[in-house]
């Protein structure tokens, strides 16, 4: 039989707003454990929350990006459940009367095509506490720093139907809520969490299989692979003759394993009921359009900005175009040459950045330093080998291209002269190279310049500038024949 999977994501987006949704308490990341937590955030007896208008603002930015309805009036409730990290024993939530409707994301696939994908709501919400299970010695430790931080959840449909699609769409919506600077999509830090909701059908049939939930995957690797372990997994125990149990799941992306958490809860689970001590918050068409005006460039204008202003390809564009960092640091780059800026950062930067698990915003180069050395390049200073020599020697702190190339010596011979004269004596010195080379058919020389060019460039201690060293090598040789 074959099977069809239906994916639905749950995502929680933390809001970058400098003091939590309901109390003035810090939100930044990093601080000791529990010093970020305030009597608010602990639900101290004879406190109230204060709602944060810049979260509402936030949320309202999002669903404008998605051209989603926008709730005039939003209500929040209580949400009841126990578990260490969160002390108030409920988490204020949004049920009946979420800030933001329903809206579309478009997300583009390997192949060229097109998907709509449909946003159910997006609502906010306070964040819990983290758990914390190291160093404990088998016991578990709380930090509530995070307790009340801002976050949107934004709902999909189950409109997608394989791991590229929901790929492609977490990217997307990361893209969106970091060009809208609501967000500084920072995954590692848990900025974005994604809870992937999946079941599979027989291929043909219009009813969805019984589902189950991954919670807080923090990777888009993380992503794809827990899909493909759990359909695989559902598929098996079907074909068996076993049945799916709605259960929330956990993935472990270093041990690739899932395993069983809970028993899936539904909304009754909860008992959710209306926030007494929250007014329902009233927002009029003024308000709505004026946070309109302030948008910011969307991820498909600056990829379409990006083809016309720069002139690259449509593949270029949409890798530079979909994170904000990204793009800012292209676009500062880009000054000397934008075609070279995006080989770099798509090439040797990003394999940098990958393979030490950091994040543009943390890069060693400044947008700034490459640019230098892009216009060394460009005028000719330095070669395309140098050019690596002296990023590593950036990336290292060793200061600006110009600096390194002064401190190193990595100017590049240009002078015409001097290359003529280099290209003679390694030709005098290459008798029997010469004559192979004038005896050879047409067709083989191209492949025997190797031997001059590598002499050449030994004696110039690879200063020389290897298109001109190539123009006079093929100039003065064909001169011999």
């Amino acid at each position: 039989m074959q099977w069809e999977t239906v994916i639905g994501l749950e995502v929680h987006v933390q809001l970058a707003t400098k003091s939590k949704i309901f109390s003035g308490a810090s939100t930044a990341f990093g601080a000791e454990p529990n010093t970020q937590a305030c009597a608010i955030d602990l639900a101290m007896p004879g406190t109230l929350p204060v709602p944060n208008e810049q979260a509402f603002r936030d949320a309202i930015m999002f669903g404008l990006a998605i051209d989603a309805d926008i709730a005039r009036t939003s209500m929040f409730e209580r949400k009841n459940y126990f578990y260490p990290d969160l002390p108030k024993a409920y988490q204020t939530t949004q049920l009946e009367k979420p800030i933001v409707g329903r809206g579309h994301v478009e997300i583009e696939l390997a192949d060229g095509s097109k998907k709509s994908i449909r946003i159910h709501h997006a609502h906010l919400e306070e964040d819990a506490g983290k758990s914390l299970h190291e160093d404990f010695h088998g016991m578990s430790g709380i930090d509530l720093n995070r307790a009340g931080t801002p976050l949107i959840e934004i709902v999909s449909e189950p409109d997608m139907r394989s791991s590229e699609e929901a790929v492609a769409f977490a990217r997307k919506l990361h893209s969106i809520v970091t060009s809208l600077g609501i967000c500084d999509g920072n995954m590692s830090q848990g900025s974005m969490r994604f809870d992937v909701n999946i079941s599979v059908r027989p291929v043909g049939s219009d009813t969805f299989g019984t589902r189950t939930e991954t919670k807080n995957l923090n990777s888009f690797k993380f992503m794809e692979d827990a899909i493909a372990l759990e359909v695989e997994r559902q598929i098996e125990v079907i074909e068996d003759g076993g049945k799916i149990i709605q259960e929330t799941r956990l993935y472990n992306g270093d041990t690739k394993k899932a395993r069983a958490m809970r028993s899936k809860e539904e909304a009754n689970d909860y008992r959710y009921f209306p926030c007494p001590d929250l007014l329902p918050i009233v927002f009029n068409d003024d308000y709505i359009e004026q946070i309109r005006e302030t948008l910011p460039e969307l991820p498909d204008a600056r990829r379409d900005r990006f083809l016309s202003q720069y002139g690259l390809s449509h593949y270029d564009a949409n890798i530079l175009s979909g994170d904000a960092n990204v793009a800012r640091y292209f676009e500062t780059a880009a000054g000397g040459d934008a075609k070279l800026a995006a080989n770099w950062i798509m090439g040797e930067l990003s394999a940098r950045l990958n393979a030490e698990d950091i994040a543009i915003q943390e890069c060693p180069v400044s947008a700034e330093q490459l640019a230098g050395m892009i216009a060394r390049l460009v005028d000719g200073t330095i070669s395309s080998k140098m050019a690596k020599e002296v990023f590593d020697a950036m990336w290292n702190g060793e200061g600006s291209a110009d600096d390194i190339i002064e401190a190193r010596g990595l100017k590049q011979v240009s002078d015409s002269g001097a290359i003529e004269a280099l290209v003679d004596e390694v030709i005098a010195n290459s008798p029997q190279q010469v004559d192979n080379y004038r005896s050879a058919d047409e067709a083989k020389r191209p492949k025997m310049l190797g031997y001059f060019v590598g002499q050449i460039m030994k004696a110039s201690k690879g200063q020389a500038n290897p298109q001109q060293v190539n123009e006079v090598l093929l100039r003065k040789l064909n001169d011999l024949l």
